[in-house]
């Protein structure tokens, strides 16, 4: 009778002793993979600034308008030089990006990298300005000098390496969380493929 109770009490000793080295490993593991996840939205959100290339360009052109009468007999001319110094910046507002984390299977799926945003602003200044009171320059003159301005920085920045150096940066900002998620056992997934790289980023 006593070695029935010995048994009795031995095995519901050892009950308890596996419900609680039971609940220890899950509930490590649980605590785990939130610590895991916040890391990873924490350094998500510090890559969530822009990424910015900036540029310079210099431009000079010359306008010209005239303004004919009595077939080209009289005419009233106007013209001015104009000097373009432009800065441009080329940016990512990691801010928008849309991204989803499963804990579950440890999973961080990029759904959305938003686009480049460039902006240009040009500073215009007029020299050598001639005119007529018959054909003054207006506001509409000026307006469309700024317009050719941006036109023709718009195909000198498709040229140049800006909008290459501002992706190389954004490759960058983003390997940072694949080295995080690596490092805590977690993957990266990106249009539908894991990203085990930096150059897998196909941005």
């Amino acid at each position: 009778m006593v070695n029935l109770y010995k048994k009795l009490f031995f095995g519901l000793l050892f009950l308890i002793l596996a419900f609680f080295a039971y609940q220890y490993i899950f509930s490590e593991e649980e605590n785990s993979t939130e610590y895991n996840s916040n890391l990873i939205q924490e350094q998500i959100k510090n890559v969530g600034k822009l990424v910015v290339t900036e540029g310079h360009f210099s431009q000079v052109l010359t306008f010209k308008d005239q303004n004919k009468y009595f077939g080209g007999l009289i005419s009233f001319d106007k013209k001015a030089l104009v000097i373009v110094n432009s800065d441009v910046t080329v940016a990512y507002d990691l801010r928008q990006m849309k991204y989803e984390i499963d804990e579950k299977n440890k999973l961080i799926k990029i759904i959305n990298i938003p686009k480049e945003e460039i902006k240009i602003s040009p500073d215009i200044q007029y020299y050598d300005i001639e005119q007529s009171k018959f054909n003054e320059f207006t506001g509409a003159d000026f307006n469309n000098i700024t317009k050719k301005v941006k036109a023709d920085l718009a195909k000198k920045i498709q040229k140049s390496t800006l909008k290459t150096n501002a992706k190389n940066r954004l490759i960058s900002e983003l390997s940072k969380i694949l080295l995080v998620t690596h490092t805590v056992g977690w993957k990266v997934e990106y249009q539908g493929q894991e990203i085990k790289t930096e150059k897998e980023f196909k941005i």
